[in-house]
């Protein structure tokens, strides 16, 4: 396939998602919006794309990133959580991104010893 309609579809796919999300979590339906949002389609194209790209063993290493920061994922959003009913959304935002990219240069660091 050429790699300028591989890019095209991901574009697509990617912005049907965030499309979906936007939809729903403006019309009060936050549950079904964050079940879009976290479907492993992307996850799930990802793989597919990079086994069809360089094979199983590369996927291997992207499953292991993914399991590595889900819980740091799950801080980010304890940190939005907290943070936006006091503070509002760009601080909220901006400490979860900031305590991710702390957690994640710290997990890359120990990373050769997990």
């Amino acid at each position: 396939m050429d790699d300028g309609l591989k890019l095209l579809i991901y574009f697509l796919v990617g912005g049907s998602i965030l499309t979906l999300v936007t939809y729903f979590g403006t019309r009060d339906r936050g549950i079904l919006a964050a079940f879009i949002a976290m479907f492993p389609a992307v996850t799930t194209m990802s793989i597919i794309t990079i086994y069809s790209e360089a094979g199983g063993l590369l996927v291997l290493d992207y499953v292991k990133g993914l399991l590595l920061l889900s819980p740091v994922w799950m801080v980010f959003l304890l940190c939005v959580y907290f943070f936006l009913p006091k503070q509002g959304l760009l601080v909220a935002l901006g400490a979860g991104i900031m305590v991710y990219i702390l957690v994640a240069v710290f997990l890359f660091y120990i990373q050769p010893t997990i």
